[in-house]
């Protein structure tokens, strides 16, 4: 077990967008309050990086925390990590399922961030083993 980050900001999504959250619940179905919860159990959270929105801003693009459609911010980037790598963060585990696809939405931010972000938007995981994350939450990468 290797310590490689913290979580920096926690999303639950509603049919608003993303909210800004202290502490979010996950349980086998994903995450309690979320509007995706026990929609697609491979895609239950999605954790971006704070990675992808320096490479916003440095191509001239402010995009706001929670756009990119997270649940977890955090600082370390998880994009080289393939399906079936996990995370633990609190009593939390986290597999990574998939690399995340892009939404043609970030359009509406700028017409540049889909082509910007195509490998670096985030990767999605299931829920292994339920618990509660909060903000400031080390992690962990399991060794395999």
């Amino acid at each position: 077990m290797t310590k490689v980050g913290n979580v920096s900001s926690l999303f639950y999504s509603t049919a608003d967008g993303a909210t800004l959250a202290l502490e979010l619940y996950l349980d086998k179905k994903g995450i309690v309050s979320d509007k995706h919860y026990n929609k697609n159990i491979e895609r239950s959270v999605l954790i971006a990086s704070l990675d992808s929105y320096t490479l916003a801003k440095n191509h001239g693009i402010d995009v706001s925390y929670g756009a990119l459609g997270e649940n977890l911010l955090i600082d370390y980037n998880p994009y080289q990590l393939q399906a079936g790598a996990r995370l633990k963060i609190a009593n939390v585990i986290l597999e990574i399922s998939q690399h995340c696809t892009l939404c043609k939405s970030f359009t509406k931010i700028d017409a540049r961030l889909p082509k910007l972000l195509k490998d670096d938007r985030g990767v999605f995981a299931k829920v292994v083993r339920t618990g509660n994350i909060k903000e400031g939450d080390e992690i962990y990468l399991l060794d395999s």
